[in-house]
Parts: structure tokens; sequence; C-alpha cells
């Protein structure tokens, strides 16, 4: 099957990683057919390290946005910014001369086969509407695979057949996002799946940007936007507190929860999708308490 790959790159101050990060694509063997990289208003040589690869690399193409209103202190990603500008990057292109959209992190290097294995499986699987491989961190020297349950798909690198981008509306700029669109396409009838290879390397360390426990308070509120109810919140929080920073990160991603809930943040809003994420939620906590699941366990 011929494919069109797009892929959409939206970054802010990566000068540390964007190189590296382009020669990645660049050595990609199924490279895209088109790359936008939009520049979101970097503050660092961000932007002038792009403008010189751009000249190298012939599918590449970098944009800039305006800068964002001033923020009173809340996070880039709790604004959405990173969707903000995939958004700008994507208004650019006819949609419909492509297959697959992907959108790519400006600190994630890929392996040489990332996009030929995933194309891949979207031809052995028409069912397959957002996918990824795997991510992980060097840490001490040492290379750690981040844990993802395989219905989830990292929001750094996901990948959309063009039917399943069409089916879902697109990508909404919430926060949140990233869980919106894989209920949105299970809901559709489409798989989301995170499949155990490819691996690509995370430069910076996950949830890091503005801080760790920033970060797991981030992911605690887009659990609450997302309509997930306390006592999976609290069982999650538990894991989630057994990676570093161990304990703390739980507790600060229970923190996000409730602090969402107690500040009426607002949830997505369609009551259908609702009742299929609760309907998910308890099949998940069905198999977990299985008695299958806890032989394993013990």
């Amino acid at each position: 099957m011929a494919h069109r790959l797009l892929v959409i790159s939206p970054v802010y101050n990566e000068a540390g990683h964007v190189e590296r990060v382009a020669r990645a694509v660049a050595a990609q063997r199924r490279p895209p057919d088109a790359w936008i990289v939009v520049d979101d208003a970097s503050t660092d040589d961000t932007l002038e390290q792009l403008r010189e690869l751009e000249r190298e690399i012939d599918f590449m193409t970098v944009l800039s946005v305006p800068p964002m209103p001033a923020t009173h202190g809340r996070d880039r990603l709790a604004l959405a910014a990173e969707i903000r500008a995939f958004n700008y990057g994507l208004a650019t292109v006819d949609l419909r001369s492509f297959t697959h959209i992907a959108k790519l992190d400006g600190d994630v290097e890929l392996p040489g086969d990332w996009y030929e294995l995933l194309l891949r499986r979207f031809d052995h699987d028409a069912s397959l509407g957002i996918a990824c491989g795997q991510l992980a961190e060097i840490v001490d020297g040492d290379s750690h695979v981040l844990p993802i349950p395989p219905h989830h798909v990292h929001g750094a690198l996901k990948l959309y057949s063009l039917g399943c981008f069409e089916a879902i509306g697109g990508i909404e700029e919430r926060l949140g996002w990233d869980t919106i669109d894989e209920a949105y396409a299970r809901m559709s009838g489409l798989k989301t799946r995170s499949f155990d290879d490819p691996v690509a390397i995370h430069h910076r360390p996950f949830a890091s940007r503005g801080g760790v426990l920033r970060g797991r308070a981030r992911h605690g509120a887009c659990a609450y936007i997302s309509h997930q109810g306390l006592p999976w919140v609290a069982a999650r929080a538990l894991k989630v507190g057994r990676a570093r920073p161990v304990g703390i990160g739980g507790v600060a991603f229970l923190f996000g929860y409730l602090q969402a809930a107690a500040s009426r943040t607002t949830r997505f809003d369609d009551p259908a999708l609702r009742r299929f994420v609760r309907r998910e939620l308890r099949a998940r906590v069905r198999r977990a308490l299985s008695p299958a699941r806890l032989g394993q366990a013990s």
C-alpha cells in the first residue's frame, strides 16, 4: 500500500536536542513525505538551529507561531501550547493528501526503522487507529523503557491513520488531549496500541517540563478531566509513586486530581464519551481483580 506520511513537530526551547532529533528523522528508512516543525516562540536558539537544518533536509519545513499571551504562572502544557502549535502546522497542508499523520516532539530521537515498522503494522491491521512503539530514557548511563499500558500511546510520538484522525475530529487544544483522542478512537471502533518495538529515546525526563512534580500533578488533572473516578485514581497514584521521585510523585498525581476537582476544572462534556470511558475503567478493574490476574500477582 502506498503511504503518504505527514509528521508535525511542535517545539519549544529544544536547542539541546533538536539537531539529533532532526538527524534521526532524516535517517529514517521510511522518511516522512512532509515534516513540519513549528517553533512556538522559543527563547533559546532552537529556531536558528531549525533554519540551518531546513536547508539540509528537503522534506522539512520550519514555521514559527506568534507568542502566547501571558499565562500568569500556568505551565505551557496545561495551556495545551504544543497542540496549538501542532494545529497551526496542520492548517498549512491539505490533510487529505496524506494517509497517516504523526506527532513527534522535539526531544525524541527515533531509531531508523520507526516509521517503517509502524506503517507496516497499520497495513496488517485495518482497525488500528493510533499507534506508537516504546519510549526510553537514559538514567545514570542505563536505558530504561517507560512503562505504558498497551492501550495507551505516548503523546510525544503518536501516529494516526487519516481515517482515525478524521473520525476523532482532530486534536483538541486542551489539557488531557492525549487521553481524549484515544477514547474517541476506541469509541469509534478503532484500536489504540503501544507496541513493544521499536524503541525511541526521550532526551528530557518524562513529565519534567516545568518540573517533575508539576508534571505528575498535570497528569492527575488529566485524570479528572477524563472523568476517571477517585478510587481508580488513588490506585494509579500508588503505582505512579513507585517511579521517580518515589512516593512524592504519587502524592503529586493525586494532588493534581483533587486540585482540578476543587477548582471545578472543565471536564470533557460529551455524555457518550463519558459513559464509554467509565465502562472501560470498570472493565479494567474487573480484569485486574479476576482470579487469573490475582493468581499471577501472587
